[in-house]
Order: C-alpha cells, then structure tokens, then sequence
C-alpha cells in the first residue's frame, strides 16, 4: 500500500514538473516611458510593443528594431490584418484608432472612437476592426472597416472590454468589467457577434476578479482570462466557468501555445511567468519562470514556441526608476 501511495505521489509530481523555461534572451530596445500592450504577427516575425506615444517594432529572428510608428498619442493596443497588409494602433489620448502599412509603417489615415480605446482586435471573417473602451462612462466598442479605414458603427458593451480574442469565425470573446462604481465589479467573459454588432451573452467568473486579458484554445474549446487577484479563470466557449487556476500577482498577460497546449501568464508584481498545464482535464501551474518587475504583457510565438515580454531593467539597489535606455524584450524558452 506504501509503495502505491509513492507511486501516486511520485506520478502527480512528474505531472507537475517544471518545463524547463527560462529567460533565453534579452533584445535591447531602449527609449523611455510605459509598455502597455503587444501583438505578434507570427508569419511576419514581428512583435508590435506599445510605448508611450510609439509602437516598436521587433524583428524577433534577427533580435533586432526594425522601425517604429511614432506622433500617436497615448498608444494602448495594437492590431494586425496581414491579408490586407495593414495594422491598426488605439490612441488612446486623443480618442482615435491609426491604420498603419505593414511594410512602410507609415500611417494612413485615422478614425475616431469612444472614450479611451485600449484594445484593438481585427476580426477576419468581417474584415472589422474592433477598439474597445476603456472610459468609465463609455462601455462600448467602436467598430471600424479595416479597408477603408474608416467607423463603421458601434457594440454595447455596459462595461470595459480589457482584453479581446477571436477564432475568425465571427465570434469574439472579451475579458469583460461591468461596472457602476470602483468597488462594484462583476468580472466576466462576454461574446460578441462581429457581424451582427451585439453582444450575444456575458457569464460570470469569479471568483476570479477584475480581467486583465484573454486568450483562448480553439483546439479544445477554453477559455483564459486572467485577473488582478492573482487567478486565472478557466471557461469554455459558451463563456461557463470550469475551474480557476492560482497564478502570480497582478497579471496583465495571457497566452497559449497551441503545440503544447501551455498556457502562459505575465505576473508583473511577482516578476515571473506561471506556465500553466492541463493534467488529465485539469489545470494546474507546473513552472514559475522568473523574468523581471513589471513585465506584465506578453506574446506566445507558435512557430519557436518561446514568449516575449516587454521589461525595464531597473539599476542595482531595488530603485523603481528605469535607467535611461533600459527598455528590452525578454524571450522566454527552453
């Protein structure tokens, strides 16, 4: 009985074993100011940063900038169109979305929005741009047709979208905080349909509080939100709650490889990256890779399956204040 009680035990913690990531690289970019959020496109080998009033761009093979989208004020979110070869930058300060070339990363026009656009997500099948606001106020997300550029209409939301992901068939799913004061949050994930402009059904999931970002499996039907409050809420399409999964504090960075299966989440207080396993229909947290304070978003390559984080290396001494020209991109792999 002994001997199968050690088996039991020595199996669940094979389960668990760590994976074996660690920071791998650290791409130099330098400037000054805030990261707020990414985007990857993956068959480009770019990763998109914003910053401030600037979006960086990593070529992320070569290690190296390759350029930047500057004059933006306040840029939050970013999304890409690579069928149309065109990307698309939330200001958020001056209320307004850019669409940039992919190649010339030049601008091309602007359009407006609600109060405060964060995230920006391109929808395929629709060929609509969605930018999400983050006003308290506002509650709504401006639609945009991603060929002309130009508004196209509006979704209710009744709160803040924080975070949006799409499977291109029509359907997005958003991290969503319906709210009327600051201490009266309802934490949920919302589905919207991109066609018919509505927002279709929002599901409860807490005790997971105050979303930061989504992702989602299209292979096995999940969801990831993660929240503030140190857990992730596992989901499925219809946006139900399965489980939660214990995480590091205050994560504002989710995402999957979907060759693995791992689900990756940016802890910025903790300054580490829990990777996330499914054992047999269950999720538990099998690695806590450290990296830096305050890398808080991220992006997961599904072609070298390594994870990129924006960080600031701060001076020796524990001080809070970024060294000027210490702006880098962590990659994390094995």
């Amino acid at each position: 009985m002994k001997k199968l009680l050690l088996c039991l035990v020595l199996s669940a913690s094979a389960a668990l074993a760590a994976e074996g990531y660690k920071v791998i690289q650290k791409i130099h970019i330098g400037g000054s100011g805030t990261f707020d959020r990414v985007a990857l496109d993956d068959a480009a080998r770019r990763l998109y940063i914003a910053n401030d009033n600037r979006v960086v761009v990593v070529d992320i093979d070569s290690g190296k900038v390759a350029g930047e989208i500057s004059g933006i004020d306040g840029v939050h979110g970013i999304a890409i169109a690579p069928d149309l070869g065109r990307g698309f930058v939330a200001g958020a300060s001056a209320n307004e979305v850019t669409t940039f070339d992919l190649k010339t990363l030049k601008p091309l026009g602007k359009a407006s929005t609600g109060g405060e656009p964060g995230p920006v997500l391109f929808e395929p099948k629709t060929g609509r741009v969605f930018a999400f606001n983050l006003a308290n106020e506002d509650g709504t997300a401006t639609v945009i047709d991603a060929k002309t550029g130009e508004a196209a209409g509006k979704v209710t939301l009744g709160g803040k979208a924080t975070a949006a992901v799409t499977d291109g068939s029509g359907k997005i799913w958003i991290a969503l905080q319906i709210t009327s004061e600051d201490w009266n949050v309802s934490s949920e994930v919302g589905i919207i349909d991109a066609e018919k402009l509505t927002l279709l059904s929002h599901s409860p999931i807490a005790p997971c509080d105050r979303p930061t970002a989504i992702t989602l499996d299209a292979k096995n039907n999940r969801l990831f939100a993660v929240c503030t409050n140190s857990k992730m809420a596992v989901a499925d399409e219809s946006g139900k709650l399965l489980s939660t999964v214990v995480i590091g504090k205050s994560a504002g960075g989710v995402g999957i490889d979907p060759a693995s299966g791992l689900v990756f989440t940016s802890d910025a207080s903790d300054g580490t990256v829990t990777v996330v396993k499914d054992t047999g229909g269950a999720f538990d947290a099998s690695e806590k890779v450290p990296t830096a304070r305050n890398a808080r978003v991220l992006a997961v390559d599904p072609k070298t399956h390594n994870v990129y984080l924006p960080a600031v290396e701060y001076p020796a001494g524990g001080g809070t204040t970024a060294v000027p020209d210490s702006f880098e991109v962590l990659v994390v792999g094995k």
